[in-house]
């Protein structure tokens, strides 16, 4: 006899027919619940340093605690034997705590770095974090004068359009 359902192709669990169902739907305890002691002491001084910077989200995304202001400018997501971090920079960064280096759009490069303990939660890495925490607001202000300054030119480009035109027929 066949059950009536479906498998959920993201955490495999049977679903009933009719039954709800959002495995996506999760909390930061969620995701730091079976974190070791050193892993969740770990976590928690990260982020309290993070949220020290000042005003921003901090949200549980699928396997990912995001940390934005406007957009995402670090992630957490916690495995078994460390804590999965990537930080967004304006620049690449050579340093021995950094895994990966990936370079996301023109202005955002991202850097893979893994902590295992409390300890590694300080210099360089809260200057990585600061960094990306500031990098993310003048990468706005940057986006936002530049599609200002645009617009600028375009209505300055018709006014001048407009000019010519009047003097061709004012003579």
């Amino acid at each position: 006899m066949e059950r009536a359902g479906h498998e959920c192709h993201h955490c495999k669990e049977w679903i009933a027919e009719g039954e709800a169902h959002d495995c996506w739907t999760t909390t930061e305890s969620a995701l730091t619940a079976d974190l070791s002691d050193d892993l969740r002491e770990a976590w928690e001084r990260l982020r309290e340093t993070a949220a020290a910077f000042g005003d921003q989200r901090i949200y549980a995304s699928g396997t990912a605690i995001m940390f934005s202001r406007k957009s995402c400018y670090f992630f957490v997501r916690p495995k078994k034997s460390f804590l999965e971090v990537c930080v967004f920079l304006g620049r690449a960064v050579k340093a021995p705590q950094v895994r990966r280096v990936d370079r996301t759009s023109k202005s955002k490069v991202a850097h893979i770095i893994q902590i295992r303990h409390r300890d590694e939660v300080e210099a360089p890495f809260t200057g990585w974090l600061q960094e990306a925490y500031d990098f993310s607001s003048s990468t706005e202000a940057k986006a936002r004068s530049g599609r200002a300054s645009k617009n600028t030119k375009s209505t300055a480009r018709k006014a001048k359009s407009v000019t010519k035109r009047t003097r061709r027929t004012s003579t």
